[in-house]
């Protein structure tokens, strides 16, 4: 054998690993796209935010949720006492919100039939507002100090606190 046959024997080696080489690092490739793509279209979607209870209910247990329980309980039989009435208003304000879609959509469109409406949603809302601040106004004369502190406060961690004074 002759230098030059070595020499081409030595090519011949390392090209075959190369090659080899080549395509480990391609089916490697391959197989990490292909376990993205799979991971993306195969796997159950993200579950979302649990839905929040967007009732007055809800809302008035939440807020109850951030005071001492003495006054706690004083806001929730405030509430449950005044609850009929309360969201009898809420009831009424939906509806007027209802309404003022329902103008929104007709053909053709009547823009004093709209604003009759806007007009009757404010003052439904207003009522609305009006009752669940008493709600609010009656629980907070009978609580403590630092009952009607988290009143304040309110919503816990949005604002700076009772320690925020002359702001």
């Amino acid at each position: 054998m002759t230098f030059a046959t070595f020499a081409a024997l030595g090519e011949d080696r390392a090209s075959r690993w190369l090659v080899l080489a080549s395509l480990a690092l391609n089916l490697f490739f391959v197989g990490a796209g292909g376990a993205l793509l799979a991971r993306h279209y195969l796997a159950a979607p993200a579950a979302g935010p649990a839905p929040i209870d967007r009732s007055v209910a809800a809302r008035m247990e939440r807020l109850a949720a951030t005071l001492p329980s003495s006054d706690a309980d004083i806001l929730r039989s405030e509430y449950h006492a005044k609850a009929t009435t309360v969201d009898g208003a809420r009831q009424a304000y939906r509806r007027a919100q209802d309404e003022v879609r329902r103008i929104l959509r007709a053909e053709p469109f009547q823009g004093e039939a709209m604003r009759a409406a806007m007009t009757e949603q404010r003052a439904a809302r207003q009522v609305f507002d009006q009752l669940l601040q008493d709600v609010i106004a009656s629980a907070a004369g009978r609580m403590s100090t630092a009952g009607r502190n988290k009143l304040a406060d309110w919503p816990p961690g949005q604002r700076g606190g009772s320690d925020s004074k002359g702001r």
